[in-house]
């Protein structure tokens, strides 16, 4: 089975490598990421994963099976997506700032025999941040292309994450633990 990648990102494209399986990067334009309103906080990264893969299935053959993903930052039941400017991110990192959050990501593996969805969460704790530091990381690392406005490999992580409970790569952006375990369950690995 050949594994196609359906992400752009470049820590997802390291992540997926490190599991040392072959795969290959396609990526359509246009996307749909949007959800209804009234899913629980804790189902919308798999759903949005899920509704990925859809635009998929027409252009797979019988040994391709596409890997699709999202994943938000959840704090006190609100999302927090990417941000849309350099103030937004500012705004996300305050409120994260001092508390524990959640970092959900959803995953979909989809072939035209299977699809398997799921979600992994990950809890982390961030230092209180002063008005200095959020600053430098915002203008430094430009913090724009990723959920809840930091990535956990970055400078925010070092100096802010105080505790973490599950997987460090769930934060980055891909639980490739699950993914490699799924992809086994499946046969493919």
């Amino acid at each position: 089975m050949k594994l196609i990648l359906a992400s752009n990102s470049p820590r997802r494209k390291e992540l997926l490598a490190g599991l040392d399986i072959p795969f290959e990067v396609k990526v359509l334009p246009g996307i749909d990421e949007s959800y209804p309103d009234d899913l629980p906080v804790t189902q919308v990264a798999e759903f949005i994963a899920k509704e990925k893969a859809a635009p998929y299935l027409s252009m797979l053959d019988e040994e391709e099976m596409v890997l699709t993903a999202d994943t938000i930052v959840v704090l006190d039941g609100h999302i927090f997506g990417k941000p849309a400017d350099g103030q937004e991110a500012a705004d996300m990192l305050r409120m994260l700032s001092g508390k524990t959050h959640q970092v959900i990501t959803g995953v979909c593996l989809t072939s035209l025999q299977i699809q398997r969805a799921f979600s992994v969460t990950s809890d982390v704790t961030f230092k209180t941040f002063t008005e200095e530091e959020i600053d430098y990381y915002v203008k430094t690392y430009k913090p724009l292309d990723k959920a809840g406005a930091y990535g956990i490999q970055e400078w925010i992580g070092y100096i802010g994450v105080t505790a973490l409970h599950g997987s460090y790569f769930n934060v980055m952006g891909l639980p490739v633990q699950r993914i490699y375990q799924e992809l086994i369950n499946l046969g493919l690995s």
